[in-house]
This record gives C-alpha cells, sequence and structure tokens, in this order.
C-alpha cells in the first residue's frame, strides 16, 4: 500500500544550507551535505534540494554540488534549480538524482515538461508551484523566488501541466514559508481536487500535528517541510531533525483511521 511520504527540503545558497521566511530574510543554517548524511541516519522517505538562486543569478545547475548530493543521498534525491533545457535533466539524472523539479520554464514554456518527459520519464520530472494569496482568496502563481507574478491560477498551471507530462507537482506557500503555523489547506484542496498526480505540498509546517492533518485530509501526499526539520524549540536552534519510525507509522495510521 502506498504511503504518505513525510519529506525535508533543504534550501542553498552559495553551496551553504540557508532558512527562508517568506522567502526573503535567509538565514545560514549550515553544511547541506552534514544535513543529507543525518537524514540518512533516521532514515528520511525523500529529500528535496533547491538551489534558490540559481534562475534567479541566470547560473547553470551547479553539477559538481548535485553530484556529492547524490553520492551521500540514501533516499530518493529530488533537486531544483537552474534547470532550463532537457540537456541539463538528462545530466542530473545521469547523477543518480530520481527526480528533477523545475519551475520558470516549464511555466514559460509549458511543451518543455513534454520534452523532459519523453527524455527521462514523467516519474522524474517535478514542477514547483510557488503561490500566493491575493486579494479575495485567489491565488497566483510566483516565479523567481516570489519576485516575478506570472498572473495565472495554480489550479489552470497544474491542469495543463499534468496534461503535458509533469509526474508530480510540489505546491509551495510563500505566505507560508519558514511560518510554522501550519499548511494552507485552502489551496491544497483546490490542487488536489484538480489533478491526478503525486501531490508534495511546502510551506508552514511547525509540527508533527500539522503533517498529520494534511495527511488526515488528504491522504496519499507528500508532506515537505523546512524549518521543521532543521530547527528546534521556540528560540529556533539549528538542529537536523525527522520523526523516528514509531512517529511515522502513527502519522499513517491516523490516515487509516480517517480512511
Amino acid at each position: 500500500m502506498l504511503r504518505p511520504r513525510i519529506i525535508p527540503c533543504l534550501l542553498v545558497r552559495d553551496k551553504g544550507l540557508v532558512k527562508t521566511v517568506g522567502f526573503s530574510a535567509s538565514k545560514y543554517v549550515g553544511d547541506p551535505i552534514n544535513a543529507v548524511r543525518i537524514f540518512n541516519e533516521k532514515g528520511a522517505d525523500e529529500l528535496i534540494v533547491l538551489d534558490i538562486d540559481a534562475t534567479v543569478r541566470g547560473h547553470e545547475p551547479d553539477y559538481r554540488m548535485i553530484e556529492n548530493f547524490a553520492i551521500e543521498s540514501r533516499m530518493p534525491l529530488c533537486y531544483g534549480g537552474g534547470v532550463k533545457t532537457v540537456e541539463q535533466v538528462k545530466t542530473i539524472i545521469g547523477l543518480g538524482v530520481e527526480k528533477v523539479a523545475i519551475s520558470s520554464a516549464a511555466i514559460n514554456n509549458p511543451k518543455l515538461v513534454m520534452e523532459m518527459a519523453e527524455a527521462v520519464g514523467r516519474q522524474s520530472v517535478v514542477i514547483v508551484l510557488d503561490v500566493k494569496a491575493q486579494r479575495g482568496g485567489k491565488y497566483e502563481v510566483w516565479t523567481h523566488n516570489g519576485c516575478v507574478n506570472v498572473g495565472r491560477s495554480p489550479v489552470e498551471v497544474a491542469i495543463e501541466l499534468e496534461r503535458l507530462g509533469v509526474g508530480e507537482i510540489v505546491l509551495n506557500s510563500i505566505d507560508n514559508d519558514g511560518q510554522m503555523k501550519g499548511y494552507d489547506f485552502a489551496i491544497v484542496e483546490q490542487i488536489r481536487s484538480a489533478i491526478n498526480v503525486p501531490l508534495t505540498v511546502l510551506g508552514g509546517a511547525g509540527n508533527l500535528k500539522d503533517i498529520g492533518e494534511l495527511i488526515k485530509r488528504f491522504g496519499v501526499i507528500g508532506a515537505a517541510a523546512g524549518s521543521l526539520f532543521v530547527f528546534k524549540g521556540v528560540y529556533r536552534a539549528v538542529l537536523i531533525n525527522y520523526p523516528n519510525a514509531a512517529e511515522r507509522d502513527q502519522l499513517f495510521l491516523e490516515y487509516l483511521n480517517k480512511a
């Protein structure tokens, strides 16, 4: 039986591990490779690594850095940042990465998703939708670290990219990023009811109850978090952490009981 996935998300800037709040005010929190090793030991379901400056600065993906992540990671790895071409996706997959995440390149040229899926398989192509709530409860997609408003509904974009071959969607709330006050269930409901491909939700988890509530509401889903897995306590001391096997089983049982 498929199980919900609990996924740490690491943000990388200048090869360092950082955390942001609302896609700004980045704080250096350590060595990302060391974090990968700790998540290995703790048996994380999967790992997302996002180079948050590559696209904004117009940089190529840092293949040496990506290779180091792939070598160290004993869990499925998804990398995103600066990916614009099919050749780049093929190179990254060739380094041992299971999934490649794209955002602005696919939103600006949706047919690129189809070309990437044909090249490496749709299961390896992930789209990251960074979304922000507007007045009146409407949501819109943003790119380039939340600096460029695409002016389109995330539901509309998700449906289009699923049709073109995307294998998974990562829904990331800009408003909730780093707030640790819970996920935005309203937009999750909109996307979940509109698509059939796997959905991973990112932005806002502050404790395991938030993850449990996401799983209870939406079932087999990816519950991703950044701050939750790198900070500990009310003072946000840096401590890489992840729920143990018993805690993960409990979250899964709550979903089964709901079902």
